[in-house]
């Protein structure tokens, strides 16, 4: 408990941190303040960027857009899993084969390739979403399928069956609470692909557009400047790895479970 506790603080102060951030931003994400990749000093803490804006405001607001559309696919994905981990780890039928079967196909593709097409078609948040569901998804079902399969025949679960429940009850009462920590965790990594996703598509030129303040749209624009004033790209790169880093940090500690 005390470590799903901290872990729980750990993600929740991270993912705050990066979505209040625009409300301490010195100046507006867009102003121009000064001479384009002005080192740090004076005014502007981090200097500016190749436009002249101050490049901490732009850390600062440059996270929430990302977290959020994150954390959807995140949810989407995990839940996508559960669903199909779990009819496919309670029956042994052709239904559990045959999402076994879909579930191995969308691993064969490369989830990068998967990104970039639908990436071309559609708008760039929704590309993320959309290929963390299809990246995701399949993963999240093989991890909570085997769980079930385990759980299946567990004393505990015997014993509900013993007092009548059907096995829809016995799937929510019983197998799924017995999954939160495994759960939960999965949230956390499907949200790091995520957060990759969007960084990969906005380097690339799928992502955010300028103006927007945006951590990977803030390296691809201030690489050319990155001899000047280095803090344009290495701040919201550091951004995306504490984020990152936190997040899987915090899943990490909630999938540990006792031998």
């Amino acid at each position: 408990m005390n470590r799903a506790i901290i872990a729980g603080s750990l993600a929740s102060a991270v993912a705050c941190a990066t979505v209040l951030g625009g409300l301490l931003t010195p100046h507006l994400p867009t102003e121009i303040i000064g001479l384009p990749h002005t080192s740090p000093g004076g005014g502007a803490l981090l200097g500016t960027d190749g436009l002249g804006r101050d490049v901490l405001s732009r850390v600062l607001a440059g996270g929430r857009d990302l977290v959020l559309v994150s954390m959807l696919a995140a949810l989407l994905a995990t839940s996508l899993g559960v669903a199909g981990g779990l009819l496919a780890g309670w029956s042994d039928g052709w239904t559990s084969r045959l999402l076994t079967a879909l579930a191995d196909v969308l691993l064969a593709v490369p989830l990068l390739l998967v990104a970039l097409v639908l990436a071309v078609s559609l708008p760039g948040d929704a590309a993320v979403i959309a290929a963390t569901v299809c990246g995701g998804t399949p993963l999240t079902l093989r991890v909570v399928r085997d769980a079930t399969r385990l759980a299946r025949g567990s004393g505990y679960v015997e014993a509900a069956r013993c007092r009548g429940e059907r096995d829809a009850a016995l799937l929510i009462r019983e197998v799924l609470p017995s999954m939160a920590g495994l759960i939960s965790a999965d949230v956390g990594m499907r949200f790091v692909v995520a957060v990759q996703l969007a960084a990969a598509l906005s380097l690339l030129g799928f992502g955010a557009q300028p103006p927007t303040a945006d951590w990977a749209l803030m390296i691809r624009e201030n690489l050319p400047g990155s001899g000047l004033n280095p803090a344009g790209v290495i701040a919201p790169a550091v951004a995306l790895a504490v984020l990152t880093a936190g997040v899987a940090g915090a899943a990490s500690l909630l999938d540990r479970r006792p031998a």
